[in-house]
């Protein structure tokens, strides 16, 4: 390829037979018009789609939110809500583990995903939940007797082929 800036819009780069970068002068030998660039090989998803894998997100959230408050009532855990909302905000899993409230963030990830479910959760995710958490404790717990204080933990749940959930929990997780 040569030095020179593409001097008008039909020298734009395009891709040649063997899939490196020509410009049309370099190509087939003709001067007529470039190779068209190549075509996306997704098309977008249609609304039914969409839709479709929108709600197999949320049954798996469901699912795993589920998992996780099975677990941490065999932990002895008491399980106050689950998918609390305080305004706009969303708490996974209230539960009460003595004198502390517990707020739980639960994660899943599928099979094929380069990032932990517990990797997932970001800094802009914590200060979310802290808030929903804190909004909670002003509205529900600062003034009941016998609860001391509030901590945040994080919940991944993966699940197995035959269908198991194994999870993961972190106490004080932030």
């Amino acid at each position: 390829m040569t030095g020179r800036a593409p001097a008008s819009p039909r020298d734009r780069i395009a891709r040649g037979a063997a899939g490196d970068l020509v410009t049309p002068q370099q190509g087939s030998g003709s001067p007529a018009e470039p190779a068209s660039p190549p075509e996306v090989a997704r098309a977008r998803p249609d609304r039914a789609e969409a839709r479709a894998a929108s709600a197999a997100r949320r049954e798996l959230g469901a699912r795993a939110e589920a998992a996780v408050a099975g677990y941490l009532a065999a932990q002895g855990l008491e399980i106050l809500a689950v998918n609390a909302r305080i305004g706009r905000l969303e708490i996974d899993v209230v539960a009460r583990d003595g004198p502390v409230i517990a707020i739980v963030e639960v994660r899943t990830r599928g099979p094929g995903s380069y990032q932990r479910g517990l990797d997932s959760i970001d800094a802009r995710k914590r200060a979310l939940v802290r808030r929903a958490g804190e909004r909670m404790w002003r509205a529900r717990f600062a003034k009941v007797r016998g609860i001391e204080r509030m901590r945040f933990d994080a919940a991944s749940v993966t699940f197995l082929p035959s269908g198991e959930a194994l999870v993961e929990h972190v106490k004080a997780a932030f």
